[in-house]
């Protein structure tokens, strides 16, 4: 086995995750209208696997430094693999979220070792370089393919084959980690730390629990504010039980650092900004323009293109650039693109919007790479897998959350708008905007109209795809604001010098 054959194989597993967790997004719709499923249903699809891979992976970092990477790879591809024939044969959304769940929890174990396995191969600097470079190519690659696999399969063989194709896939990596990944791990690594573990994740369940289930029973009810503020409670309970530990799973010293806290939050900027709209893009393309799922899945390369080319120039301009600067500027593309987004939304066609996501491509493509040298960047080798949890957390932790408010916030807003135009023009229906809005929005527009007698459904449809519209248009300019909110305060942390015992600790990728 050589140092290279090592780096396809941990890159080929990542590419799997990336893949997967993309390809899902414009398969939503067809779920739905096959499944019966609401909008709640759908969100849980991407969150249950989300919350479980987000949840996981600092106790899986853990695991692969204590136990080895390579066993933690053959496990997590095993979970892997099981979990997604049973995503295929789900007879329901609830099975399919449980399914979606397990997957989550091999995807956890898969990519910080996978991370693990490739930081602690490469220790020459130029070498360690160029290894991230590739390992970031191979992740636009699959993030480029993606939404067009994805809408491929499902037009022409079914949704359900999104899943059943990991068994092959999976199959073959497991043959390439036996064959071509060395065991390793981290003789000080830490113990296992179960009640960090559950306190963490409970944290995540309870605040995505609290922002799906809202809309549903109201954010006025006592059981959304107990969720939220039990999420809040059980996330603090997290940083007191890791501050007590001699050798924790999250080394909160580095919190110390305004450059790691920059590093940190770039990455959350970065993945709650434009990583999201992998998964939230395909909904417009279906329910806003009416595109079938292959035809958004073509619609969504100006941005999987443009995220696949920036990295190329963002390394180039490395040279010349600090990180502050290159991280502030990919999160100043991010924030414009989602604001020229809901621009081009707002006057309806294709061809303005295609434009704008390609803004935002173009800055998840500088920041891709970028977020996860800088992270690995500030701790000592022999933690790499520590490392890899924390800046894996970081960007799966914010797509959850993001899915979970940008969620709340299309499906309250389209409602809105619904329940407003239906008391202008049809108010015997107004009651219904609820029920109706909840459909549209997962991109069940039958089973929408389905609802109403058949002498409303003509005059309905176009209020319903309006009202949809609007709440996308919200979603955007939120998106973009806080973007660019991203890379002021990022650009400033970046700018912060990096403690000496850390330089010498680890040399940057």
């Amino acid at each position: 086995m050589t140092p290279r054959q090592t780096l396809l194989t941990a890159s080929g597993v990542c590419s799997l995750i990336v893949l997967d967790t993309n390809i899902v997004a414009v398969t939503l719709p067809s779920i739905a209208r096959d499944l019966g499923a609401n909008f709640a249903d759908i969100e849980w699809v991407v969150s249950a696997y989300m919350l479980a891979f987000a949840a996981l992976l600092l106790p899986a970092g853990s695991l692969a430094d204590r136990f080895g990477r390579k066993k933690t790879l053959l496990c997590g591809l095993s979970i892997f693999i099981l979990a997604s024939l049973g995503c295929g044969a789900a007879p329901n959304a609830m099975f399919l979220d449980i399914a979606r769940a397990c997957k989550g929890i091999g995807a956890a174990l898969l990519l910080t070792s996978a991370l693990a396995t490739i930081g602690h191969t490469f220790h020459d600097e130029v070498e360690r370089a160029k290894a991230w470079a590739f390992w970031g190519a191979c992740m636009g690659v699959a993030m480029t393919a993606a939404p067009t696999v994805g809408g491929l399969i499902t037009q022409y063989i079914g949704w359900r084959w999104i899943f059943y194709l990991n068994l092959p896939v999976g199959l073959l990596l497991m043959l390439m980690v036996q064959r071509c990944v060395p065991e390793s791990r981290d003789s000080l690594a830490a113990r296992l730390d179960p009640w960090g573990s559950l306190a963490f994740s409970s944290s995540l369940l309870c605040l995505i629990w609290g922002l799906i289930e809202a809309n549903r029973i109201g954010w006025n009810s006592s059981l959304t504010s107990a969720r939220l503020l039990g999420g809040v409670a059980l996330l603090g309970l997290f940083v007191l039980i890791e501050r007590a530990q001699q050798r924790p799973m999250v080394d909160l010293t580095l919190l110390r650092h305004p450059r790691f806290i920059g590093a940190l939050l770039g990455m959350f900027s970065y993945a709650g900004c434009a990583q999201v709209m992998m998964t939230l893009l395909p909904f417009y393309l279906q329910n806003g323009l009416g595109f079938s799922a292959i035809a958004s899945g073509l619609g969504m390369l100006p941005f999987a293109a443009t995220m696949l080319i920036f990295p190329r120039i963002g390394a180039r301009l490395a040279g010349r650039y600090s990180p502050a600067t290159l991280m502030a500027v990919g999160l100043i593309l991010v924030g414009s693109g989602n604001l020229l987004s809901a621009w081009a939304a707002h006057l309806g066609g294709y061809l303005s919007f295609a434009l704008a996501i390609a803004v935002t491509g173009a800055g998840a493509g500088l920041l891709n790479g970028d977020t996860q040298k800088n992270i690995m960047a500030c701790v000592p080798r022999d933690r790499t897998g520590m490392a890899s949890g924390m800046s894996t957390t970081m960007r799966f932790s914010a797509i959850v959350l993001a899915i979970g408010v940008y969620g709340a916030l299309l499906a309250s807003q389209s409602e809105q708008l619904l329940h407003t135009r239906l008391s202008d023009v049809a108010p015997q229906w107004a009651d219904q905007a609820r029920s109706i809005s909840a459909r549209v929005v997962a991109g069940d527009m039958p089973a929408a109209l389905g609802l109403l007698p058949e002498s409303a459904r003509a005059q309905m449809e176009p209020l319903a795809r309006q009202a949809f519209v609007g709440g996308f248009t919200t979603l955007l300019w939120v998106a973009g604001l806080l973007a660019l909110l991203g890379a002021v305060v990022v650009g400033s942390l970046m700018r912060k010098p990096m403690p000496l015992m850390l330089k010498k600790a680890t040399p940057p990728p």
